[in-house]
């Protein structure tokens, strides 16, 4: 087992979903048989339970040491929660980290749904955790079903009356096109805050950092390949007239989407390298992603804040005072709180690019 106060190299989870994709995630790990199914989701540094009807005996994305499948990154917390997250995020959150974060490969568009911001969690879940999330688009299919794009939030003039009606015919077709479709492109980043309806559009491979919950409220029964939900999938528990309650119905054109939810990154001053700033705290206290360029080589260390360090692209070594690691595409190194010095040192003529991703503020 690796010393718990250096990096941790992690292995992401592969987990069940109504919806179907996963072809691209399986070519990352080498597969290049790999086909679309009902796992389109990778869970990274993860201590979250996935909440699915049917496979309640099943405890999936919880994920675990690379090295050692029997010890988990929960575990490890549990075990040293200041250590591993930070004594001033224990004394505010607790032994949770905050944060969710997921690579997403859709095969086919996902259904339209939404998530509790905070308070509406905290009323009809008693949680204090909320869904709010942000996308980071790594890229898009070249033989995907569309043109990569999203939908998210009501357009103008929607109301509840009308989604409720809209639901109740089960009328996909009307409920899309009362969201706003938005086209994107890889490195383009966009919040998605509790309460806000949305749908991933096919094709699309994003990074998706969130509150560590999985609150997902569904209106379409059935997912464009055929699939049917269960209704306890729909409603989460709450009803299908309680559930309404998650939605917020303050609509807004396609340019005040992009204004609101877009986020411009912004360069950040780094001695070492290429820093930019993806999303900060200034967009969300709900998390922050900043992407590296480590040419050459780079130091870190844990300052006091754990971070999530997953790998873009690059190769590279990493090296602490123990261990050292040929790292690569798809890696992932739970950083914690408490971590000595470490180094990333680039192999050949391109950087490592990294994400780092971090808990709420």
């Amino acid at each position: 087992m690796s010393n718990s106060y250096e990096p941790l190299k992690l292995r992401g989870e592969r987990v069940w979903r109504t919806y179907t994709g996963g072809r691209e995630i399986g070519r990352l790990h080498g597969g290049e048989g790999a086909e679309d199914d009902h796992f389109p989701e990778e869970w990274m540094f993860s201590t979250t339970r996935a909440l699915n009807v049917g496979r309640e005996d099943i405890e999936e994305g919880i994920c675990c040491l690379d090295e050692d499948r029997e010890i988990s990154l929960k575990q490890l917390i549990l075990s040293n929660p200041e250590e591993m997250l930070g004594k001033d995020h224990v004394d505010r959150w607790g032994a949770s980290t905050g944060v969710l974060i997921k690579m997403i490969d859709s095969e086919e568009r996902l259904t339209i749904q939404v998530h509790p911001d905070n308070v509406t969690a905290g009323r009809l879940f008693n949680s204090r955790f909320g869904k709010t999330e942000c996308w980071y688009i790594l890229g898009a299919r070249s033989d995907g079903r569309e043109p990569a794009c999203i939908y998210l939030g009501f357009k103008e003039g929607i109301t509840r009356e009308e989604w409720v009606r809209c639901f109740e015919r089960q009328d996909y077709d009307k409920m899309l096109s009362l969201l706003n479709r938005i086209q994107v492109k890889p490195g383009e980043t966009y919040l998605v805050k509790g309460g806000v309806p949305h749908a991933i559009g096919s094709g699309c491979m994003i990074i998706e950092v969130q509150e560590p919950t999985d609150y997902t409220i569904r209106v379409e029964k059935v997912t464009p390949s055929g699939f049917r939900i269960d209704d306890r999938m729909c409603h989460q528990g709450l009803g299908f007239e309680t559930m309404f309650d998650c939605f917020s119905y303050c609509g807004m054109s396609e340019e005040e989407v992009r204004e609101q939810f877009c986020i411009r990154a912004e360069d950040v001053e780094w001695s070492q390298g290429i820093k930019r700033s993806i999303i900060g705290y200034k967009d969300t206290p709900c998390f922050r992603i900043e992407r590296m360029e480590a040419d050459g080589t780079c130091s870190f260390k844990g300052d006091g804040v754990y971070g999530c360090l997953y790998v873009l692209s690059g190769k590279g070594i990493l090296k602490s005072s123990t261990h050292e690691y040929t790292v690569g595409r798809n890696d992932q190194f739970f950083i914690p709180a408490a971590s000595g010095e470490y180094t990333i040192t680039s192999i050949g003529n391109e950087p490592v690019s990294l994400l780092m991703m971090r808990g709420p503020e």
